[in-house]
């Protein structure tokens, strides 16, 4: 395993503790409201300090995109920049459905170079590092081979926070419905990108994404012999916060049936 990818699996892990600890006692949470149904917990605070606390140590000079503390870096114009969900699926934590991960990815020159995912409750670590391929608990992992986007199961997340693209998301919902074996939304957009990197999913898409709920998942998909772009399969999903991904046939096939809506679904 790369040195930079081990350090960021000992961050990981350093969260995970702090999450599985907490879990066994939800309900005594402090839980405050970002905004409408965005919720952030001490748990999502204190896994994302030990997090830093990990990183900062092995590298201070580093810039960090932190969802909890945002532009957290030492160095703003670091070449590096890490960017860290330290609980992707916190509304599913709080409500002890067990479907929520730990996401941390290494940015080199704006292009992903590290990726963890991890998920406390199965204890699935998956990482990547670029040009290495995509591994779950050190086992190589690959898209899946289905060619049809009839056969196909598809992951996505339902907008929650922001509705101003609701009737473009609803119409490509229609219609990817309409052609697939299946959609599902399980609710953490990092694991739910792992999924399709191991072929559990055939592809996903989802509108109004954060960087860190992208950067370490894009990494593993394309590691794992996926693509991975914006509603035109271009590279800027980081920047519109628009993903589609998927292994390379249902990728196409799930483009073509996004085209009609794409500019609808534009960020203002």
């Amino acid at each position: 395993m790369h040195p930079t990818l081990n350090i960021a699996v000992k961050a990981a892990r350093e969260a995970a503790k702090i999450i599985n600890r907490a879990s066994l006692d939800i309900d005594k949470l402090k839980i405050d409201v970002k905004r409408q149904s965005d919720f952030v917990t001490e748990v999502d605070r204190a896994a994302e300090a030990a997090i830093l606390s990990v990183l900062r140590d092995a590298y201070p000079a580093h810039g960090i995109l932190a969802e909890e503390s945002g532009l957290a870096g030492t160095s703003a114009d670091s070449e590096y920049q890490w960017i860290i969900d330290p609980l992707d699926g916190t509304t599913n934590f709080i409500h002890g459905l067990p479907q929520y991960a730990i996401s941390i990815g290494l940015a080199h020159k704006g292009q992903m170079t590290q990726a963890v995912v991890f998920d406390p409750n199965r204890n699935e670590l998956f990482t990547a590092t670029r040009g290495g391929g995509a591994f779950l608990n050190d086992k190589r992992i690959r898209v899946s081979k289905r060619t049809r986007l009839d056969e196909a199961l598809i992951g996505t997340g339902f907008p929650f926070r922001m509705f101003d693209h609701i009737e473009a998301y609803l119409a490509i919902f229609r219609d990817v419905a309409r052609k697939t074996a299946g959609m599902r939304r399980p609710g953490a957009a990092a694991l739910d990108l792992a999924w399709v990197a191991c072929g559990r999913m055939d592809g996903f898409w989802e509108l109004g994404l954060s960087p860190w709920d992208m950067a370490a998942g894009s990494l593993l998909i394309t590691e794992a012999g996926g693509l991975v772009g914006d509603l035109a399969g271009e590279p800027n999903y980081m920047a519109t916060g628009n993903i589609v991904g998927g292994n390379p046939k249902v990728f196409g096939q799930l483009l073509q049936l996004i085209a009609p809506h794409r500019t609808a679904a534009l960020p203002a």
